[in-house]
């Protein structure tokens, strides 16, 4: 199933069909992705979105960081607790939307490192950056 991860709909119906699912997706809110794919993200050394903050943070930029962090993830349980009891009673258990989505075989990323910064990731995300892009005139 070719889905995008944002709404589980898709990554649902390839766990209940026991098919593999390949999420095509620029980035998931509350780093969805990163925490599903088990790549290490750590708050004092990557910059959360929306920041304006660089790889080269100060302490307090650093611990503004930290705090973004903790409002995403409280926030986005919060916004993906629907998807969560869907996903539990179509599958028949208590599913959250981590475990929901670390099911993906191939995460195909439509990101480029010109416009973020490099982060470690693990095998099964292929970056397609660029793909968007038109050709110059």
């Amino acid at each position: 199933v070719l889905t995008d991860p944002v709404v589980p709909c898709g990554q649902i119906l390839a766990l209940h069909l026991s098919v593999p699912s390949v999420f095509f997706l620029r980035g998931l809110p509350c780093s969805f992705d990163l925490q599903a794919t088990q790549c290490p993200d750590p708050p004092s050394y990557v910059p959360r979105t929306f920041t304006d903050n660089s790889d080269h943070m100060t302490f307090v930029q650093r611990v503004e960081n930290l705090f973004l962090k903790s409002a995403e993830s409280f926030l986005c349980n919060f916004a993906y607790l629907p998807f969560e009891l869907l996903a539990s009673d179509i599958l028949h258990r208590p599913v959250s939307m981590k475990e929901l989505l670390s099911h993906g075989s191939i995460w195909l990323k439509r990101m480029d490192f010109v416009f973020e910064y490099p982060m470690p990731v693990m095998p099964n995300i292929v970056f397609i950056g660029g793909i968007n892009c038109g050709r110059k005139k």
